[in-house]
């Protein structure tokens, strides 16, 4: 399911308050996993079969956002198409010390905000599965003056696997279509 597509509105009564709360503590944790520098840890908050993807926007003229706006995951270009072993060969990366973009390692407070469910399967009481999404505004700054502001959507789908939520598919919009950092490599 594309979390972008329209979809029936979910009964909002205290089931849906609960697990809201639930995935918004996660996604809290998540954030906290990356501006602490907890990589692996954050690493074991996604699931095995991920997919992590940041399309490219474009300006395109009114009537076409939905066909042409965004460019399709697995096909042309994107900032992010990638999977769980290629985000844990990114974190292996920062962690050598030698990483050219993250020496010194970047300071970064990740924002989470507007958390939604769109979908709770089975239902919200027992879920196991869900559609959200929220906003997010991530700040970075590294070495003495360099400074960037990344704001967008994330649309998730989280899986329960032992207890535990897990990221299996995310997908970031970034409310730019220039990317104003000279490099990406924060988490989203």
């Amino acid at each position: 399911m594309d979390a972008t597509v329209e979809t029936p509105r979910i009964l909002r009564d205290d089931a849906y308050y609960t697990l809201r709360r639930e995935i918004e503590e996660f996604y809290y944790d998540e954030a906290e996993c990356i501006d602490t520098r907890r990589f692996t840890e954050w690493l074991d908050m996604l699931h095995e079969d991920l997919r992590y993807f940041m399309p490219m926007r474009h300006n395109v003229k009114f009537g076409q956002h939905a066909e042409r706006e965004n460019t399709r995951e697995d096909e042309g270009i994107s900032w992010f198409n990638e999977d769980k072993w290629t985000v844990t060969k990114r974190v292996e990366q920062i962690l050598t010390g030698v990483h050219y973009a993250e020496e010194p390692l970047s300071r970064t407070t990740h924002m989470v905000t507007n958390v939604q469910v769109l979908q709770a399967l089975p239902d919200a009481a027992s879920a196991q599965e869900v559609h959200t999404s929220c906003r997010f505004h991530t700040y970075l700054n590294r070495v003495e003056y360099e400074t960037y502001n990344f704001v967008g959507k994330r649309y998730d789908r989280l899986v329960r696997v032992d207890g535990d939520w897990k990221v299996r598919h995310r997908k970031i919009l970034l409310d730019q279509n220039i990317l104003q950092a000279k490099n990406l490599s924060t988490f989203f």
